[in-house]
């Protein structure tokens, strides 16, 4: 598996200086928590390559420790990740999800290591949340993130929040192996060098930076990222696997992005957006501007039937010119769910839905539950499928991939 190590020990060797120069005598007593599990994954019909398999077992540990000294002023967090899985080599994977030093002095936060940031409000696609790179082999939501190599500072005032990023080391996204699923229906090949259409490839440094405030009922953030796309802008074929099917490297490039998300409450309604204009300054999309956006709301119906329970529904539009990322599934989209919150002393929650192309009618489904066991247990699950999926368009590779998949961790 191809290791991009530098930025990471990097990150790794600040970290540690900054506990190393502190006196043992300054230093609370740390905290150590985290989880570890396994994972069931099943799918409803044979795969569409005989490299790839109907079960999959995992089993996935996470760790973190955390330490404050200089009475709160500063921290240490340090959040691990492994991941073995039965068939897949590319989910067999490690991370580093947060190894860094936060220092508060006055009105400025300081960090410095690798951490996670998340920008967004929408449910179903998070456009601004670029900071991070997509850890694509966990989940297809896009939900888990990679740790980033970072120095961010930070300040909140009245007149509202400012953070500054410094990026260097730049994360390629992961993509499940020729025997992983799903897969699309081609060998994303993670192992070769992927291709960077601009001179500094991976070792160009990006800069973001994000001003957010609030105004009674309404939140809004305004952002920018300079540097390397996160999500590949193209695949270049380098080959046939032993299936038949193409083997590919990801593309990236270098983008400008502005964004801009926000939300407003209004009684049981939450209004949500988020909209994005990207800009490509290398490679042959060059000069080329893109727009994105998802728009909706939230209704919640509270303590509903005379119960405990709150009802949820939520409605997004995703849209996209795909001038940039030709392969996007959310190009002329509705997404529509109902999130059921149990609000019981085992935190009980299932989030239903259906996204539904309005060009092909193709249909994405999805339901996801969690439960807590007891005190110490979590149970997750969840069921994804595709229906009516169109020749030439991204989820046509999907269509024998409709899973059940069964999440049972302890935490500690």
């Amino acid at each position: 598996m191809k290791q991009h190590c530098h930025p990471i020990f990097a990150a790794t060797i600040v970290t540690a200086s900054v506990l190393t120069v502190v006196s043992a005598s300054n230093l609370h007593a740390g905290e150590f928590s985290g989880y570890i599990g396994g994972q069931a994954r099943v799918f409803f019909e044979d795969p569409l390559s005989p490299a790839q398999h109907n079960s999959y077992l995992s089993a996935v540990a996470e760790p973190e420790y955390t330490q404050q000294w200089d009475d709160g002023a500063q921290s240490f967090n340090a959040i691990l990740f492994y991941r073995v899985d039965q068939y897949d080599e590319q989910r067999t994977h490690g991370d580093i999800r947060e190894l860094s030093w936060t220092g508060v002095y006055q009105d400025w936060e300081l960090l410095a290591g690798i951490s996670k940031v998340f920008w967004g409000v929408t449910e179903t696609q998070h456009l601004v949340d670029i900071v991070n790179q997509t850890d694509l082999v966990e989940n297809l939501d896009g939900e888990d993130k990679l740790g980033q190599p970072m120095i961010r500072a930070s300040t909140e005032r009245d007149w509202g929040t400012i953070d500054l990023f410094i990026l260097p080391g730049f994360r390629e996204r992961t993509f499940p192996g020729e025997e992983g699923r799903p897969r699309p229906n081609i060998v994303i090949d993670t192992e070769q060098d992927a291709v960077y259409d601009f001179s500094s490839g991976k070792d160009h440094i990006d800069l973001a930076a994000r001003y957010s405030h609030y105004i009674d009922e309404w939140e809004f953030g305004l952002s920018l990222f300079s540097g390397t796309t996160r999500e590949p802008t193209d695949f270049s074929p380098v080959g046939i696997s032993a299936n038949g099917e193409a083997i590919v490297v990801p593309v990236y490039s270098l983008i400008n992005q502005f964004g801009i998300d926000g939300q407003a409450f209004f009684g049981d309604w939450t209004w949500k957006l988020e909209a994005i204009n990207t800009e490509a300054r290398s490679g042959n999309k060059k000069g080329i501007n893109s727009i994105q956006s998802v728009v909706g709301f939230e209704y919640t119906l509270v303590g509903i039937a005379d119960s405990v329970m709150d009802l949820g529904f939520v409605v997004e539009y995703h849209f996209s010119d795909k001038r940039i990322y030709e392969n996007t599934i959310f190009d002329n989209d509705l997404a529509t769910a109902l999130r059921f919150v149990f609000n019981d002393i085992q935190s009980t929650e299932i989030l239903a839905g259906l996204t539904t192309d309005a060009d092909t009618q193709s249909i994405g489904s999805f339901i996801e539950a969690s439960r807590r066991l007891g005190e110490s247990w979590t149970l997750e699950a969840q069921v994804r499928t595709f229906h009516g999926t169109k020749e030439n368009r991204p989820l046509y590779s999907f269509r024998f991939d409709n899973y059940a998949q069964l999440d049972l961790n302890y935490n500690f």
